[in-house]
């Protein structure tokens, strides 16, 4: 049986949406048919080539659908669950960090020397059904949307991710650079859990949505940050680096810069003007995927309501539309595929 799904054909070459046989099951997988897939900006990274030589290759690391058949040795899932799926199902528990069994203890499996991928090493989602190891899967919370899970599996779990892992306290305050994919989850995110949140962004035209989002205030950069008194918690939701290291003015003693934004092309750096940063006792945290325990939790967030991504719906033929909005950074906030089934 054939599926439609988008395949990234070479380095800087659009996608192209082709008819490709239904991946066989492997033992320990769970075939899954595709109700959504969001839209990272990582699948453009992987489209200029980023993500080295994987072509022909199908992006899509959001992925939420129905298990439509089980395969050999799998008991955690059964036809019919809902689930989702992200950027590394599975590790090869045979590299220094799994011989430490970190991906066991309920750490992620990222840090794997050789993981399966959602869309590099294996098929990503952007497609009508795609093949998961069951290991990687999460049951996702009843009557939480498709729509909105997807969104969930990478901007809803890297960005909780950083916020558990700067372990705010009750009495601090939280700024978030970046209200796009990312920094629209995360002001919800932050505002869910009680804490004074502060939205940095350039554009005039995001101050009212920041606050229906959950912002106390809105500020344009580090200095009008420090300016409003500061904050303990510098969440960078964006890859412009250079708007991250101006925040950093605005940065509290003992405060943490949490890394959940990514530019392959560059590095990211911290100034020397000011007040040196280890005189002010701040950390930089490199915060993404925390495990799957974080991912479960920010799940139920969503089923609760507590945090509703932004989306825009796409079927598989429009993928160059949802690809040039995407790389353009005109995608409001994320883009979700919602493959129509052929079989």
């Amino acid at each position: 049986m054939e599926m439609k799904a988008v395949v990234m054909t070479g380095a800087g070459r659009p996608w192209e949406v082709r008819n490709v046989p239904v991946p066989a099951l492997e033992a320990g997988q769970v075939l899954v048919r595709v109700h959504a897939s969001g839209m990272c900006y990582t699948d453009v990274w992987a489209t200029q080539g980023y993500g080295g030589d994987i072509y022909p290759q199908t992006p899509g690391h959001e992925v939420v659908g129905e298990v439509v058949e089980v395969g050999a040795g799998v008991r955690s899932r059964r036809v019919g669950d809902r689930v989702g799926t992200t950027w590394v199902q599975s590790a090869c528990g045979r590299c220094p960090y799994c011989r430490q069994n970190r991906p066991l203890s309920g750490q992620t499996a990222m840090n794997c020397a050789e993981p399966r991928t959602t869309g590099f090493a294996a098929q990503g989602g952007h497609a009508e059904y795609i093949a998961i190891s069951a290991e990687g899967t999460v049951l996702l919370p009843d009557g939480l949307a498709y729509t909105d899970a997807a969104p969930m599996m990478c901007a809803g779990y890297t960005t909780w991710s950083g916020l558990r892992d700067a372990q705010p306290q009750p009495h601090e305050r939280i700024a978030v650079l970046g209200i796009g994919g990312l920094g629209h989850v995360a002001l919800q995110l932050s505002k869910a859990c009680g804490y004074e949140t502060v939205a940095l962004t350039h554009s005039p035209d995001k101050h009212a949505l920041a606050r229906q989002l959950g912002a106390d205030h809105v500020v344009a950069d580090g200095k009008q940050l420090r300016e409003i008194g500061g904050a303990d918690v510098l969440l960078i939701a964006s890859n412009d680096f250079d708007s991250a290291q101006e925040a950093i003015a605005g940065l509290r003693v003992d405060g943490r810069i949490v890394l959940c934004g990514l530019d392959f092309s560059r590095p990211f750096s911290i100034s020397s003007e000011g007040v040196p940063f280890h005189m002010m006792r701040q950390r930089v945290i490199g915060a993404t995927h925390g495990g799957l325990r974080y991912l479960s939790e920010v799940l139920e967030l969503a089923a609760q309501g507590k945090v509703k991504p932004i989306v825009e719906t796409f079927a598989l033929e429009r993928a160059n539309e949802a690809y040039d909005r995407l790389a353009s950074g005109r995608m409001r906030f994320r883009g979700v595929f919602t493959p129509t089934q052929s079989v």
